[in-house]
């Protein structure tokens, strides 16, 4: 299998704090992975780094085949598919919901003077449905519930077919159902074998999906554990990372903890 990502000694020191210490971490185009940890873990810092957003103060940084630091950022983000808060926010309120996710083939936000042809709108619109949001396409953003902007996103995530798809806490400010329409969507999307290499990055066990292969537990800007699911997330693990003693119970591949 083809390493996606693949991190050496990587280090992240900003105004002389450590974010991120020596992180050693593959990723192969066939594994889902899940980030976990508690603020201030350096989840998003590491986001950062695989997204191409910034550069490794020290160590190796291999994403796709290329080397940050050799290859041009702007050729390589169009390959990786992203979805976070900041990106969210970026999004103008009054695009319509086709424009969000069509747009996505010219890595813009906001739509202008770019020129789509009719296999952009058709995958804009298969995407839609696929995400059980076909009638919101000419919606406008800023109209959209927390859960409807979470699809859409996913939606434009994945418009350029990429061969990385991050997802930062795609389950933040939703509630219950919300939570679960949007855990067994990506559920969907994780166990299908034809998906891009996925990193899904969040605080919470219970938002998991199912087609979870591998953890990753981060604390501090270190590694506490990383390897596949079942076998690094346990309840030693996970207390060692939010150092709190922890209860870790597994029900039909859904995860919970609560405290002891």
């Amino acid at each position: 299998m083809a390493a996606v990502i693949d991190l050496a000694d990587v280090s992240i020191v900003r105004g002389g704090s450590t974010l991120l210490d020596k992180i050693n971490w593959t990723v192969d185009e066939s594994e889902r992975w899940v980030i976990i940890g508690p603020n201030g873990a350096g989840k998003t810092t590491l986001l950062q780094v695989i997204s191409a957003q910034i550069h490794p103060t020290a160590g190796v940084a291999g994403l796709l085949g290329e080397v940050l630091g050799t290859v041009d950022v702007f050729e390589l983000r169009p390959r990786i598919g992203l979805t976070s808060a900041a990106l969210a926010e970026r999004i103008p309120r009054g695009e319509s919901v086709h424009d969000v996710v069509v747009s996505a083939g010219y890595a813009v936000i906001g739509r202008w003077r770019e020129s789509y042809d009719d296999l952009d709108h058709q995958r804009a619109d298969e995407l839609l449905a696929q995400l059980s949001i076909a009638e919101l396409a000419d919606r406008t953003f800023g109209t959209l519930s927390e859960g409807e902007k979470k699809r859409v996103q996913i939606a434009r995530a994945l418009m350029t077919d990429p061969e990385l798809l991050l997802l930062d806490e795609p389950a933040a400010g939703l509630d219950l159902a919300g939570r679960e329409n949007l855990v067994r969507t990506l559920s969907e999307i994780t166990a299908d074998p034809y998906a891009p290499a996925t990193v899904l990055v969040t605080h919470h066990v219970e938002e998991i999906p199912t087609g979870i292969t591998h953890a990753l537990l981060l604390k501090r800007g270190g590694i506490v554990a990383a390897g596949p699911l079942a076998e690094t997330l346990t309840a030693e693990t996970l207390s060692e990372t939010f150092e709190l003693p922890l209860q870790l119970t597994v029900s039909s591949g859904r995860y919970a903890a609560r405290a002891l």
